[in-house]
């Protein structure tokens, strides 16, 4: 518990007088540069979930989040109806993939070619957004592809093109690559030109003729109700699914989010230095406050004041300005974070200058997610550095003696 006197004498201490002008401007040294490392923190840890965030909608956007494919035998009914019943899913739907070479006037493209059955192709988020142009039914002998692909190509809806597959077929002349005509019927945009240049949809039975695919080995694309959650998902999965091979998001771009979650973990490190240097001139002041209160000191221990409260009012005077400076760079963090595309774009009119170029990011604005744990895991940190420094000045002034402290004051 806190005394009253103890109380009383924290606030005289943290109210500088005039001649100790010093003391006061090194605690607010103090003040703002706690401040500053907590909202410095919180933001680019909230800019930083932001980007992984969006880049998970990209990626979950127009691919599945799982995909089971069978190794030898097809993949049984019973198990999809096993994973409707734990309802960790919005929808299953059949899928076959094959690599082909698309001739278009002379020019050719390798591609990933995706089969889908005409109705199920309309479930898939690509077909559902604003730019997707053309018919959403993948009907047989046409082809759906990208926008990229489409403009590099000059191909439009209504143009042939042919699909050169690895298959071979036999002929006089010998065995010769097998090939079919399609008729672009849609042109989708799933917001990645990566993904538009090289991905193409076909008719999932065209596919498998083309590519001479058995039809009980097609796999399943796994739509979830909470993609992010991807590996307790995961888990469930392979425990339905224990002859299947399964593989999610997460496993694909396994080396992305890794470097991003490197890259997070050393930025908060680094950043947090701010505040352990800024945890220092406590540190500083509190040792001044010490010499300069050498004789108070000694008249409070003289009068029975004990160590523990000695040490327990300047340990206070040190936290008092690091909680405080952290609450304040707390407050400063959030408001920050959660306005700072609009003070981007104000910068950026500001001085003429394009702070965040879309053509660089492949975002439109500056993402931010503000983490609450993250928050409370940077006030704890900051809480914690705080208090450990004003420790040694605390016990520092304990331990000094009445008598010696008022025979030389």
């Amino acid at each position: 518990m806190i005394s009253q006197l103890e109380k009383e004498v924290v606030v005289r201490y943290l109210k500088a007088r005039k001649k100790e002008r010093f003391l006061n401007l090194i605690s607010i040294f103090s003040f703002v540069g706690i401040s500053l490392g907590v909202a410095v923190l919180i933001i680019v840890m909230s800019v930083m979930n932001g980007f992984r965030t969006e880049l998970i909608e990209k990626i979950v956007g127009f691919n599945a989040h799982a995909i089971i494919k069978p190794y030898e035998n097809a993949i049984s009914q019973k198990k999809i109806q096993k994973l409707s019943s734990k309802k960790i899913s919005d929808q299953v739907i059949q899928s076959n993939s094959g690599e082909g070479v698309l001739i278009h006037k002379g020019y050719t493209k390798g591609l990933l070619l995706r089969g889908y059955l005409e109705n199920e192709f309309l479930n898939l988020k690509i077909t559902k957004n604003n730019n997707f142009i053309g018919e959403k039914k993948l009907n047989p002998k046409f082809i759906s592809i990208g926008n990229e692909l489409s403009l590099d190509l000059n191909i439009d809806i209504g143009d042939k093109v042919l699909i050169m597959s690895p298959s071979g077929i036999q002929t006089i002349v010998g065995t010769l690559p097998k090939q079919e005509t399609y008729i672009v019927q849609s042109i989708f945009d799933s917001g990645l030109a990566d993904f538009n240049q090289n991905i193409a949809f076909l008719n999932i039975y065209d596919l498998e003729n083309l590519f001479e695919l058995d039809k009980t080995k097609r796999f399943y694309e796994i739509y979830l109700k909470n993609p992010k959650n991807i590996e307790d998902t995961k888990k469930i999965l392979q425990d339905i699914f224990k002859n299947e091979f399964v593989y999610t998001w997460s496993d694909l771009n396994r080396p992305l989010f890794s470097a991003l979650k490197v890259e997070r973990n050393v930025m908060f490190i680094i950043l947090s230095l701010i505040i352990v240097v800024a945890a220092f001139n406590i540190i500083s002041g509190l040792t001044i406050l010490v010499k300069n209160k050498t004789r108070e000191i000694g008249i409070l221990k003289s009068i029975g004041v004990q160590n523990k409260s000695i040490k327990k009012i300047f340990f206070l005077v040190g936290f008092s300005i690091g909680t405080t400076a952290t609450f304040f760079g707390i407050l400063i963090g959030i408001l920050f974070s959660y306005y700072i595309e609009g003070i981007r774009k104000f910068f950026s009119n500001f001085f003429n200058l394009n702070l965040f170029p879309e053509e660089i990011y492949f975002l439109s604005k500056m993402p931010s997610e503000i983490n609450i744990n993250y928050i409370i895991l940077i006030g704890i940190s900051s809480i914690a550095i705080t208090s450990i420094v004003s420790i040694f000045p605390a016990i520092k002034a304990s331990n000094l003696d009445p008598v010696q402290s008022l025979k030389y004051e």
